[in-house]
């Protein structure tokens, strides 16, 4: 590492706040000079695998030759132009993909720029769209325990109270219903009690409730659990049945990850409005899109305010939108679900060895997903840099050890990244 590169880094660890991080003993940060395929390359020369994507969303790698031409296609013509009274080919085209490849009866688009974004809209939508039916009462939300929807305010009050690391700010957001997490897994039958307690709370409270938000078939953030899709068809009978709206989150699980193009549709169920993020514009630009129903769009249009009441500066950026046209169309030119099966079995494979070892409390995998979880917390700032010391990229948070690699990770990169994480934590524990 170079004298200038010591600055800077230095300099960082003085200045610069990363994400959930603290100034008082921070957690060692490493610096990255380039990307390119599934290789990150640190300032002392050493490359290492990622197994995140960038939090997910990097899902064609880095520096794609594709994305780059559409990136430098659209800068030719405009950068950003502002979406209040303008439109623009790039984002027209993405909306339309987006109206074709969703469940069916998401007409309506909504492009904001971050995944909270996109939550905040979807919970605005649905308080919208109760106000504008002449029921105003109808303001409350109902969430999953160990669900996670984002950082902002909005989306902070329906992440799980305790696990959504959101705890400090109860007292300053709104107060929303929870109720248990699905506790079957992916391929078990779907436990009557988890609906019996949604359903309880529907039939005395259904006259407050605006809608209820989940993630699909698999909760992200708050414990990368995988659980029954039969789930999904009773909250939308539910929903119906009781007069309320169903959100689905699927920042994390949309276009692919966990093995169908959107989670959704495990179980062939359509949403009323449906939130996405992270893998749309492939890791390059921050873009998000919240859909829903002609039903929720012409209710919102016909109400007192006349509009949508939302507007973002940088809403439908034209240059997000030109490389998330490319990325979805780069996807949807290949085999996608059978190289998504083709990880999963691989994630399966290579990370099977962690089930024995001492304090390995579960290992699973769905998709492009793959999980070890761990009977007690990881201290991240001793044991981040032993991964990178075994020459790959994985971010630990609590007792889970996950992967969720870029598409384009070939069977020995995936073997290298899955034994890394298994030999680390040999090491470890």
């Amino acid at each position: 590492m170079t004298n200038w590169q010591a600055d800077w880094t230095q300099w960082d660890r003085e200045h610069i706040w990363h994400p959930y991080s603290s100034f008082d003993n921070p957690p060692p940060v490493f610096p990255v000079v380039s990307a390119s395929g599934v290789r990150l390359t640190l300032a002392d020369g050493r490359e290492i695998i990622d197994g995140m994507a960038s939090w997910w969303s990097a899902i064609h790698g880095y520096n794609h030759p594709v994305l780059n031409k559409a990136a430098t296609d659209q800068l030719a013509s405009m950068s950003h132009v502002m979406f209040g009274g303008l439109t623009h080919p790039a984002a027209v085209s993405l909306c339309q993909k987006l109206v074709t490849m969703t469940p069916a009866g998401l007409e309506k688009v909504f492009l904001a720029d971050s995944g909270s974004v996109a939550v905040e809209v979807a919970v605005k939508m649905a308080l919208q769209y109760w106000a504008s039916c002449g029921k105003a009462e109808k303001h409350k939300l109902i969430a999953l325990r160990n669900g996670y929807h984002g950082d902002t305010m909005g989306a902070m009050a329906i992440c799980d109270p305790v696990t959504g690391m959101h705890h400090l700010f109860a007292n300053n957001l709104p107060q929303h219903h929870f109720v248990p997490a699905p506790s079957a897994g992916f391929n078990e039958p779907v436990n009557t009690q988890d609906i019996a307690a949604l359903e309880k709370l529907l039939e005395t409270r259904h006259q407050e409730i605006a809608a209820l938000i989940v993630e699909p078939v698999v909760q992200g953030a708050g414990g990368m659990r995988f659980y029954s899709p039969g789930y999904l068809t009773a909250f939308r009978e539910l929903c119906d049945r009781y007069n309320v709206l169903l959100i689905f989150d699927e920042i994390a699980t949309g276009f692919g990850r966990s093995g169908k193009l959107f989670a959704a549709e495990h179980a062939d169920v359509s949403p009323d409005i449906l939130c996405l993020g992270k893998g749309l514009t492939a890791g390059y630009l921050t873009l998000a899109a919240t859909l829903c129903t002609n039903r929720v769009s012409d209710v919102i249009s016909k109400g007192e305010a006349g509009a949508f009441m939302h507007g973002p500066t940088f809403m439908g950026n034209p240059l997000a939108c030109a490389i998330a046209n490319a990325s979805i169309e780069l996807l949807m030119s290949q085999d996608w679900a059978g190289n998504v099966q083709r990880i999963e079995a691989g994630l399966t494979r290579g990370l099977e060895p962690a089930r024995q070892l001492p304090g390995v409390s579960d290992v699973r995998t769905l998709g492009a997903i793959g999980v070890i979880e761990l009977e007690e917390p990881l201290d991240l700032r001793r044991h981040q840099q032993t991964f990178v010391d075994n020459g790959v990229w994985v971010r630990p948070f609590g007792k889970l050890v996950y992967t969720m690699p870029p598409y384009i990770m070939n069977d020995n990169d995936l073997a290298t990244l899955t034994g890394a994480m298994v030999n680390t934590l040999q090491q470890i524990l």
